[in-house]
């Protein structure tokens, strides 16, 4: 599904290319002002659709977001999850501002009352009011320390989250056997008749498997815990103000019942590659060891208490993982003939994957000083 850049002032003809409705009727469904003066697309995500709704003489923006409901099969759980997050994070910063300071994105309702919309198209809509922040925040090492610190505070906000599990949106969505378990199936089907190509990679992530198992092994033990954590950690999930202090963390269709260290990883995946996931170039694909550093530091000055010793030893290590997961999942969806990830040319999802090995190659160069930074920064001790 391609993503299509919308802009359109004034009120008449809002269409998406890719949506037959009119957007401006789908806003009017949802407990927000009449008086719409533009709609644009926003984000780069790989799964949903995203606009900025801004009102004529109202002051406030609002998000509107069509659900890919392809993915998240069940959009009644998956809302529910979200208004126990979304409330929770809130309560706490109404609470104690200056201490909680991340804020989350209050979810709107629908003029009748209900979380999300169902058009006569079978899409799912829902509203969020929007966050102001910089859009055109820069990588740096003061916003690498403070994407640290919000990822912790975020876990550390939802540490006492009342109630009974969170529901799994997308089952065993960080489980390595399972990720692999549907790379196997996409092999033999070879739906897009790609296995050919990618006989390079698949060796390395066979050669790799077992390393990567032993965190699943470690929780499925019970000897990581499971905690609410966001899953989904891409740097660009956090927004940042003016001064570059961390706001908020959105996107949290995959927030669920997991282990911090998925969190960890991801978010030093994205925000430690010196290229775009997608970039062809791998000579401009490296590990950022000053980010990692400043991350790190960041995220253990909310999340030091929270952790303990087993997953503190493994956060360098989950870095490796989770862009292992990622090369797993990018090649999966190659082989399947690209139904999951946006793409913008046909061997996008390749591209991705190989960027994804040269980090990984990067990561393992210079993993002894991941490992030495973290322990002298969580104070592990050395058996």
């Amino acid at each position: 599904m391609q993503v299509f850049i919308l802009i359109i002032s004034g009120v008449d003809g809002m269409k998406n290319p890719d949506y037959p409705l009119d957007l401006i009727q789908i806003v009017r469904k949802f407990a927000v002002p009449r008086d719409v003066e533009s709609i644009k697309s926003i984000g780069a995500g790989h799964i949903n659709d995203t606009y900025l709704v801004t009102m004529k003489y109202f002051g406030k923006d609002f998000v509107l977001q069509r659900i890919n409901h392809v993915i998240f099969k069940d959009v009644k759980l998956l809302m529910e999850n979200i208004l126990r997050v979304t409330r929770h994070i809130n309560l706490r910063h109404g609470l104690n501002p200056e201490v909680d300071y991340l804020k989350s994105p209050s979810v709107i309702p629908t003029v009748t009352g209900e979380w999300f919309f169902k058009d006569v198209n079978g899409y799912y809509w829902r509203c969020y009011d929007f966050i102001p922040h910089d859009s055109n925040s820069r990588l740096s090492a003061h916003n690498a320390y403070e994407g640290g610190r919000a990822i912790g505070k975020f876990q550390e906000l939802l540490a006492d989250l009342p109630g009974e599990r969170l529901h799994e949106t997308i089952p065993f969505f960080h489980d390595v056997k399972n990720r692999l378990e549907q790379l196997d199936k996409a092999v033999v089907k070879d739906a897009a008749g790609r296995s050919d190509s990618v006989k390079k990679e698949l060796k390395i992530i066979a050669d790799r498997k077992e390393e990567m198992m032993q965190v699943r092994n470690l929780i499925k033990s019970g000897k990581i815990p499971e905690r609410v954590t966001h899953n989904d950690t891409k740097f660009n999930n956090i927004l940042f103000d003016e001064n570059g202090k961390a706001i908020a963390i959105i996107d949290l269709d995959t927030v669920m019942s997991s282990s911090i260290l998925f969190d960890f990883g991801d978010a030093i995946r994205t925000l430690c590659n010196t290229a775009d996931e997608d970039e062809t170039d791998l000579s401009k694909v490296r590990f950022n060891f000053s980010c990692f550093e400043q991350f790190t530091g960041g995220y253990l000055s909310e999340a030091a208490t929270l952790l303990i010793e087993s997953e503190k030893k493994l956060l360098a290590f989950s870095c490796k993982l989770m862009v292992y997961i990622m090369v797993v999942r990018f090649i999966t969806d190659y082989l399947s003939g690209d139904v999951y990830f946006k793409i913008k040319y046909p061997t996008h999802n390749f591209h991705r994957a190989v960027n994804q090995l040269r980090l990984l190659q990067s990561i393992n160069e210079n993993f002894d000083r991941m490992e030495e930074l973290v322990r002298k920064k969580a104070f592990i001790s050395q058996k």
